[in-house]
């Protein structure tokens, strides 16, 4: 079985954390050699950077935040993903390049082909071979965030935005379903794991 590099996208709120962590869980129980690691972060480099741009800070341009993603992305490619996928071990990672993509690229209005072009930079043009797409009611996603936390820099941008960021995430889904897999997250967390757990099991069984 070749090792597979999978993405798990989504807006603010949509269950990516607790996905991830009972695919965490699932793996160790079956002894399946997976990395995990999220975006921005990853490596010492990305979470000095995600500190800077997730928290408080608001004075970044789009055309910097846009490029200190990637830049996190770049050192996160050479020192975690590229390594892990060579020794053979799956990787798993809390959004990629489709987030820049959504987020800049579209909600920030700095084009997809510019945003694309800078990333594919950063990644030396490595896109994941599967990617699931939690799509969720950003209004429903937000109330989720603010109920277990103080809402972040991103999460307190307008309803709008995320609305905007939902569209791209949709977009993109239909311009790549070779590799999109599209997860109603509305639903209840044992009924998302569950179609995801279906789905990434026979995925990576088929390869093998």
């Amino acid at each position: 079985m070749s090792a597979k590099f999978i993405s798990v996208e989504g807006g603010e709120g949509s269950g990516k954390s607790t996905l991830l962590s009972r695919l965490k869980k699932l793996f160790e129980d079956k002894k399946v050699p997976v990395v995990f690691s999220f975006e921005p972060g990853g490596t010492e480099l990305g979470k000095e950077i995600r500190e800077s741009l997730i928290k408080n800070r608001n004075f970044f341009s789009a055309r910097a935040e846009a490029l200190l993603y990637a830049a996190a992305r770049a050192q996160h490619m050479d020192e975690l993903i590229i390594p892990s996928l060579q020794s053979g071990k799956h990787v798993i990672v809390d959004r990629f390049v489709d987030a820049s993509l959504a987020y800049q690229g579209v909600a920030r209005k700095l084009g997809l082909k510019r945003v694309r072009d800078l990333n594919e930079w950063a990644t030396n043009g490595l896109y994941p071979d599967r990617t699931y797409l939690l799509d969720l009611d950003p209004q429903i996603g937000l109330s989720r965030a603010k109920s277990r936390q103080a809402l972040d820099r991103i999460e307190r941008e307008a309803l709008s935005f995320h609305q905007q960021i939902r569209n791209a995430y949709l977009s993109l889904s239909k311009m790549h379903p070779e590799r999109y897999v599209l997860i109603d997250a509305s639903q209840k967390p044992d009924e998302v794991f569950g179609l995801v757990q279906k789905d990434l099991l026979g995925y990576l069984s088929a390869d093998g």
